[in-house]
């Protein structure tokens, strides 16, 4: 795996391109000399833990016969503050999933992608304690 970051301006705004082509931009905050024109760094560290387990979740719940309609995701994270590097202290995964799916299998397939399969997650959990929730949405 390789990843390119190529600098847009003459701050912290950069753009990050994998091997396939795709981009992804990132930047600072306005407080630290950022433009605030993309995601910031830890940002785009939450958004993958959602991304990462997302594709588990839909995963399974496929391969078990559940019809998936909609999925959404909402992170919320708290770093330590005031410290250097600020990192995660505690994060929920909060899942939306939209259909007829049944309850057992959706905790099933949530349990799973947060303790056994989630690389991002498995990452995090060294520093930080996540929390998984969900609901259904008929």
């Amino acid at each position: 795996m390789k990843i390119e970051l190529t600098r847009l301006d003459d701050a912290y705004h950069m753009l990050a391109t994998n091997e396939d082509g795709n981009t992804v931009e990132t930047d600072g905050s306005p407080k630290v000399g950022g433009s605030n024109q993309a995601m910031r760094p830890m940002q785009m560290l939450l958004s993958s833990l959602g991304a990462c387990s997302s594709i588990d979740v839909i995963h399974l719940l496929t391969k078990q016969r559940q019809q998936i309609d909609d999925i959404k995701i909402t992170l919320e994270g708290n770093r330590a503050e005031g410290e250097v590097p600020s990192l995660f202290t505690d994060i929920n995964v909060h899942y939306r999933l939209y259909g007829d799916l049944d309850e057992k299998k959706v905790e099933r397939a949530v349990t799973i992608s947060g303790e056994k399969l989630c690389s991002v997650a498995k990452i995090i959990e060294k520093t930080a304690k996540i929390s998984w929730s969900w609901e259904i949405i008929k």
